[in-house]
């Protein structure tokens, strides 16, 4: 067991400081008077003195994290971390079950936006803060927020975040040393959050709901405030800002601080998987458009572009927020934007699924076996921009596409084994494993995941945190190798 010592140290660490991050739900609960102060006094006490416990009785000579150390660091966090989010929620909603206080809190922190919960426009606004605050520690990653405090305490966190960051290129980085990189990464989120919540307040919203939503729309999660969702707010210019900041946020945060820092949109230019980025969706929006429009789906060609637009953006990103039921439409329509969550978000963003990266070189490898079956004998390295590809990279990508294909049918079988129809169990894998939120079916914009049993609802939180950590980080502590030391 002291071999773990110092990774469950740093967990120990860890704990502590998301305990600390309750203070700002406390603080404004307290501000405002809506009730659940005590609910965050207990929860902000027992994560902190839990975290101190585990750190006091870890302590050992330091050493810098290794790699087995850095997998078992991350994991245990994001399996961890939800049972003390859940924490201000049960003691404020006490016919909440822990099951789903889990649940809520995993898919807060994997920026998932599945909800158990109903009357949210009746909860305290510190409630609602909470729970799309964890989107924001969760969208970005909180162990990359902590490998930029944990250097400060003489902990190595290179180990952390390359097992943190989602994108197939993990050996890259902005800067020399990891700790200015995650910085760099969190100055660009804080300013697209800060310029998203104004940009909500300036057309319309309550400055409440305008952070709120800002947490949300920055981390691409999903949670609202409000039960209807964005169509509470029936606001045309309320759906362009978050489609603008959705797409900001799909986008490489490492482009947004390399853009800021060199004070040139050149960044943009040379990002390869923008063009495939902003192409894919274009045309799905133009597509399901005309589609939709031979269903007369909506009142007029205005009105179709409008709904198709907010949600081939929403959930193609991972953000999942919605402003109609978007399962009255045909079902290829339903499909289709669901399959988008799949692969459009880009590496190094807030957004779920496989990342456009790796649907690039994917689909750049089929073409190179094409030409290899007409041609054997020619030499065409796959390429992203003027940089070729190294096979490892693509040995990887393909593993972890071959898991990430196993993963959904696997967990869409279990699901329907346990009773629920061929639909809503697809489209609830799909949309938890790429942290879209919103499914098909009895788990559509319309519902939530508040009619699952319990152990659908602790299949779906697995499912969420698999997403989230990519599957392999995952898996690789559940191998039997991974224990032997």
């Amino acid at each position: 067991m002291r071999a773990y010592h110092p990774a469950l140290n740093a967990l120990g660490l860890i704990i502590m400081i998301f305990g600390l991050l309750m203070g700002f739900p406390l603080a404004v609960s307290a501000w405002l008077g809506d009730g659940a102060t005590l609910a965050y006094d207990q929860a902000l006490m027992v994560t902190f003195a839990c975290g101190a416990l585990l750190w006091m009785f870890t302590r050992q000579p330091r050493r810098d994290l290794r790699v087995h150390d850095g997998f078992l660091l991350v994991v245990a966090a994001w399996v961890v971390l939800p049972v003390f989010g859940a924490l201000p929620l049960l003691a404020y909603l006490p016919g909440l079950s822990f099951t789903h206080a889990y649940f809520e809190a995993v898919s807060g922190l994997t920026a998932t936006g599945a909800t158990v919960l109903s009357g949210l426009d009746d909860l305290p606004v510190s409630i609602n803060l909470w729970r799309t605050f964890m989107h924001w520690i969760g969208g970005m990653g909180v162990i990359v927020l902590v490998v930029a405090i944990l250097p400060l305490l003489g902990i190595g966190g290179r180990q952390m975040f390359k097992a943190e960051v989602p994108t197939p290129m993990k050996e890259s980085s902005l800067t020399p040393r990891i700790t200015e990189t995650a910085k760099g990464l969190w100055v660009s989120y804080i300013l697209l959050t800060v310029a998203c919540g104004l940009s909500l307040w300036w057309v319309g919203m309550e400055p409440w709901d305008a952070l709120i939503h800002a947490f949300t729309v920055a981390g691409l999660g999903g949670f609202s405030s409000k039960d209807a969702s964005l169509g509470h707010f029936h606001s045309i210019e309320i759906e362009i800002v978050v489609i603008v900041f959705a797409l900001l946020a799909g986008l490489n945060y490492a482009t947004h601080y390399l853009a800021l820092v060199r004070r040139s949109l050149m960044p943009y230019f040379n990002d390869p998987e923008i063009p495939f980025f902003l192409g894919v969706l274009l045309l799905s929006v133009l597509g399901l458009t005309i589609y939709l429009s031979q269903f007369h789906a909506h009142s007029d060609l205005g009105s179709t572009l409008r709904y198709v637009s907010f949600h081939v953006v929403s959930i193609a990103t991972s953000l999942g927020l919605a402003t109609y039921d978007y399962t009255l439409w045909p079902m290829f329509a339903q499909l289709w934007i669901l399959f988008l969550g799949s692969f459009i978000a880009c590496s190094g963003s807030t957004g779920g699924g496989i990342k456009m990266m790796r649907a690039m070189i994917l689909y750049k490898q089929f073409f190179r076996e094409i030409v290899r079956s007409l041609h054997p004998n020619a030499v065409r390295p796959v390429r992203l921009g003027s940089q070729p590809v190294s096979e490892g990279i693509l040995h990887a990508v393909l593993g972890f596409s071959f898991m990430y294909m196993v993963s959904i049918v696997t967990l869409t079988l279990v699901l329907s084994a346990s009773g629920l129809d061929i639909v809503t169990a697809f489209s609830a894998v799909v949309a938890c494993i790429n942290n879209t939120g919103p499914g098909l079916g009895a788990v559509g914009p319309a519902d939530n995941y508040a009619g699952m049993d319990v152990f659908q609802s602790w299949v779906l939180a697995f499912t969420m945190i698999l997403g989230r950590l990519e599957i392999f980080t995952f898996l690789v502590v559940l191998t039997p190798m991974f224990w032997r030391r």
